[in-house]
């Protein structure tokens, strides 16, 4: 086995370095975007209590908002979740609820809790639609403005356009069917709008895990860390990447990633760019993308902003199965979205996004899982055969996991210093342990299934979606209810 050792040293001595470079620069790029997240949450909680939500919520002038709400075998949710936007503390909303052709009973669940009647009105056809109409129907009490629709499946996309094709608000929220709003969530959201009604198009706002919270009428009333380890893991994620990560390039005005699950976006300019691309599997993102690029192109003097205070649940997978495929989905969906819009890479047209936010996503978060695992291959045949040194091998080791190990602590520290969702010591102790266990194979796991995510994108390999098993929220109903898909039946989000 000579030549494989002679082989491997070689290839060790040329990368090893430039590995550990590597791995310096994307930890400490994100330990600064979670300084930059800390300066903004200390700046935003010094003026909480003038942020004028209060007034908002008493004026009848405050832009109206219409919440889109996809569904697609929903049954263990859909009640509790079309009850807390409902029940959303705003002046001016309406809810519009899609059946993307479910094959479980939340159309029937829809229908008998609220006492839906038909309703005859029009499709105006601002946004094409694919999935044949099976009928609208609304609520017979007007202090109850929902109107659902039920149509044939086609995929959450075209489910939301078909909702935006209906909406009568000014701004537009999309909210998936599992999720669960705050009771401000709408004021503090829509806040970044009433400020600068001319300049800001779209804002996001939090996504946090509501595995193990208890849930009573649409609302959080006990916030716990979720039992299963891998979703604790996941609860640190989403702090570091969806709360922190956004905050930071929204502060360098250079967010170019809105979660499906929590946006909110001003009805004319979704019309004007198309509304939601139904053949992209990274379809939030590929939006946000787009209204980027109107902006720039158009030179327009607009902005996206990211609001950390506004927060929705939503369940999170609790196996390795599902966590996998939402991984492969997640990665592939970056790759589509970055090569379809790689003119804007470096480009200086496209300011901060195409020179500072397109280069990190394709550098740290495409590429990173082929950089992970082709440095744990070489270590690992490395050290078996004797081609590498022990010393370098553990200086990878420290600056790959200890120093992301370091950079996630921090992001911990910054979030419960500012907003302190959990108040119980053994859920500290549980995120800590989280943190440390993110290391132990969760990370080598989720790289793998990221690489095979962004082969199936370079293959084209068809998607294929699978089922994802709901409980329900804990404390919604008496017996907890198994349903639901993982996303919505012909393989688009």
């Amino acid at each position: 086995m000579t030549w494989l050792h002679d082989v491997i040293e070689a290839i060790f001595t040329a990368v090893a370095w430039p590995a550990a470079v590597y791995f310096v620069l994307a930890n400490t790029s994100m330990l600064l975007l979670v300084l930059l997240a800390a300066r903004h949450f200390a700046r935003y909680l010094s003026r909480s209590e003038h942020r004028g939500e209060d007034a908002m919520a008493a004026s009848p002038l405050s832009l109206g908002v219409s919440v889109i709400v996809p569904a697609y075998n929903e049954a263990a949710v859909i009640l509790t979740s079309v009850r807390s936007v409902l029940d959303l503390r705003y002046p001016d909303h309406e809810v519009i609820v899609v059946n993307d052709g479910s094959s479980d009973d939340t159309m029937d669940k829809l229908k008998a809790s609220f006492g839906l009647v038909p309703d005859l009105r029009d499709l105006p056809g601002r946004i094409p639609a694919r999935g044949a109409l099976r009928g609208v129907w609304r609520s017979p009490d007007p202090a109850v403005p929902l109107l659902v629709v039920d149509k044939e499946n086609s995929g959450r996309s075209d489910s939301v356009n078909l909702g935006l094709d209906l909406a009568s608000k000014e701004l537009v929220v999309m909210v998936d069917a599992d999720s669960i709003l705050e009771p401000d969530a709408l004021l503090s959201v829509s806040k970044p709008f009433a400020d600068d009604p001319e300049r800001v198009v779209a804002t996001g706002g939090v996504v946090r895990i509501v595995n193990n919270s208890r849930v009573q009428g649409g609302r959080i009333v006990d916030i716990r860390m979720p039992k299963e380890l891998i979703t604790r893991i996941q609860v640190v994620e989403y702090l570091r990447a969806f709360l922190l990560g956004r905050t930071a390039w929204s502060d360098l005005n250079a967010l170019i990633l809105i979660s499906g699950a929590f946006g909110m976006f001003r009805r004319d300019v979704l019309i004007d760019v198309g509304g939601l691309d139904p053949d992209s599997i990274g379809e939030d993102f590929e939006l946000v993308m787009r209204i980027q690029r109107w902006i720039r192109s158009g030179h327009r003097d607009a902005r996206v902003e990211f609001v950390a205070e506004p927060v929705s649940w939503t369940e999170a997978p609790s196996t390795l199965k599902v966590l996998a495929r939402q991984r492969r989905r997640w990665h592939r969906g970056l790759w589509e979205v970055l090569w379809k819009y790689r003119s804007m890479l470096l480009n200086p047209r496209y300011g901060r996004v195409g020179m500072l936010a397109l280069p990190y996503y394709w550098l740290f978060e495409l590429f990173a899982p082929l950089i992970e695992l082709v440095g744990i291959v070489l270590v690992v045949v490395g050290l078996l055969v004797g081609a590498v040194d022990p010393a370098m091998a553990l200086l990878l080791t420290l600056v790959a996991y200890g120093y992301g190990t370091i950079v996630t602590l921090a992001a911990v520290v910054v979030e419960e210093a500012s907003f302190h969702r959990y108040e119980r010591w053994r859920d500290m102790a549980a995120t800590l342990w989280a943190v440390v266990a993110e290391s132990l194979g969760y990370r080598q796991l989720t790289a793998i299934w990221r690489m095979q995510g962004w082969w199936a994108g370079l293959t084209n390999t068809q998607q294929v979606w699978g089922e994802m098993t709901r409980t329900g929220f804990v404390g919604a109903a008496d017996e907890p209810v198994v349903s639901g898909s993982e996303r919505h039946a012909d393989g688009r989000d």
